[in-house]
């Protein structure tokens, strides 16, 4: 199977690093023009330079915004306007136990995770519509079917994220336009890649052994036996955006290793 985004544009939020920068690296790949987010022009071009290794022929634009205000989202918008593919791939996570998180937390947790993505998905779905073709992805997680204690708010973002898409997919049912949401599983991601460091520093082992402790210790269920890497959550996401998965709408994809067995 050949995917080819030749003459479609893709707007891919938190492109910058980990997922959201492997995503817009394979949209990239498969001949689409991206627009490449981040909260800083510095880090906006460096990922512009990052993916253009890669992919030397890509056609890029950057806008630097914080999504995590509708100022941000504005912004993104004036400096692209119009959208055949959007990915809402920004979002983030405190790693603060229960008791200590705020309610400005929760609120902050919200606005990035859940309503950056609500923001851009009602500038760009009229358009989509209007042309017949679209494709909206939202970057969940298991976590959404298997919240965990650690992060108990970064789980309620992600299980709203799952209502949002289904949602929009059944209102742009019948229109040539495609909402779906894809679930990953433990990544090996800048964010999640930062605290495992931190951890292997502490205790003297290496990164491998630490995710190791981690999945026997947090999920256990895991199949995969092993984190995922950003570039395989890309390839689910790349062929989601795709002609070929044109019958593919209101779903929740997991490529979670196989983390949740209890859930279809």
């Amino acid at each position: 199977m050949k995917i080819d985004l030749t003459g479609k544009r893709a707007v891919v939020s938190g492109s910058t690093a980990g997922i959201g920068l492997a995503i817009a690296t394979g949209l990239a790949d498969a001949g689409a023009e991206v627009v490449v987010n981040g909260r800083t022009e510095e880090r906006v071009q460096s990922a512009i330079a990052t993916i253009r290794a890669a992919v030397p022929t890509a056609i890029l634009h950057g806008v630097a915004s914080d999504l995590a205000t509708p100022e941000g989202v504005a912004q993104l918008v004036a400096g692209a306007q119009d959208a055949d593919i959007l990915v809402n791939s920004v979002g983030a996570a405190l790693f603060k136990p229960f008791q200590e998180l705020t309610e400005d937390d929760w609120l902050a947790m919200y606005q990035l995770n859940v309503l950056s993505g609500v923001r851009l998905t009602k500038h760009y779905l009229p358009g989509m519509m209007d042309r017949g073709w679209g494709r909206i992805v939202f970057i969940s997680s298991e976590s959404a079917l298997n919240p965990p204690k650690e992060m108990i708010d970064y789980g309620m973002t992600k299980a709203a994220q799952l209502a949002v898409s289904r949602g929009v997919a059944e209102l742009a049912a019948n229109s040539g336009v495609t909402v779906n949401a894809v679930l990953p599983g433990p990544t090996r991601s800048e964010g999640f890649g930062s605290v495992l460091e931190g951890v292997a520093r502490q205790t003297g082992q290496s990164i491998d052994q630490v995710e190791r402790d981690f999945l026997e210790q947090n999920r256990p269920t895991s199949l995969l036996g092993r984190f995922s890497s950003t570039e395989e959550i890309a390839n689910m996401v790349v062929y989601v955006c795709s002609q070929q998965a044109s019958a593919t709408t209101g779903s929740a994809l997991r490529v979670d290793g196989g983390v949740v067995r209890s859930i279809a």
